[in-house]
């Protein structure tokens, strides 16, 4: 069973996401052993790229601060094995495809399965382009994350049908950030996911308070919750552990309710 899978055997997930290096890559250690304290289920540690076509500007400007700082591929390599001494909790790598193209597709993914990430999500490459990834990902033992949105309804099936580790669900069209509705009919993509595989499927984009989070559990498998978290680690900066473990105990409470 692949760990992701792991994520969801305990009723419906909260998958918190961090940009790695924002303010710092001490902090972001310390966030990752916050979050997993305040009972995080799965962890999407972002690295950080300057170009990140799919977010909003809360995640963007997050990118640029972390880049600024000197944050590398490589230092985050160096962070995941300390954090790997430390909790098994499930943790999947979220950039760019040309992030893993400029450090070698093959040594990247490599790397990641040797230092114990459990999967990747590539929100830039679709699906039809996903044969330069999905092969290495499957040699190395890394689930590749598929994304499915509101849009592509006669594609759910086609992309479901290939998945591993759990699905992710776009919540809404447009970049990252919080919004005050969703207004998709999620429960209709993960029924066709469902139809097609038994795999989790987690909602993301645009989730921010416990009840929208718990809308969304109630309806999938889980929610993925980013830009509310990097505000957190913006607002705070150095200090934001303490405040980032609240917010994640409170979503992760709304989304163990949810029925």
């Amino acid at each position: 069973m692949s760990k992701i899978k792991t994520a969801f055997a305990n009723g419906k997930a909260f998958i918190p996401f961090v940009t790695c290096g924002d303010p710092s890559l001490e902090v972001t250690e310390e966030i990752v052993y916050a979050m997993a304290d305040a009972g995080a289920d799965l962890i999407e540690l972002g690295i950080p790229f300057s170009d990140p076509t799919a977010e909003g500007p809360v995640i963007q400007e997050a990118n640029v601060r972390a880049l600024s700082a000197g944050t590398t591929t490589d230092k985050i390599f160096d962070m995941v094995r300390r954090i790997r001494q430390k909790t098994d909790i499930p943790m999947v790598f979220m950039t760019y495809a040309n992030v893993v193209y400029s450090y070698g597709s093959e040594r990247f993914i490599r790397t990641a399965a040797e230092i114990g990430m459990d999967g990747l999500i590539l929100p830039d490459v679709p699906f039809e382009e996903k044969a330069e990834f999905d092969p290495l990902c499957r040699q190395y033992g890394i689930d590749l994350v598929s994304l499915i949105a509101p849009t592509s309804h006669d594609r759910i099936r086609m992309i479901a049908k290939e998945a591993s580790g759990f699905v992710y669900c776009v919540s809404s069209l447009g970049v990252t950030g919080v919004r005050s509705s969703i207004t998709t009919d999620i429960g209709a993509m993960v029924k066709l996911v469902k139809e097609t595989q038994d795999i989790p499927c987690a909602v993301g984009f645009g989730i921010s308070t416990p009840e929208q989070a718990a809308k969304m559990a109630a309806q999938s498998d889980g929610a993925i919750v980013g830009s509310a978290i990097v505000k957190i680690c913006a607002k705070y900066g150095k200090d934001c552990v303490p405040h980032v473990k609240e917010y994640v105990k409170s979503m992760k409470d709304a989304v163990r309710n949810a029925n």
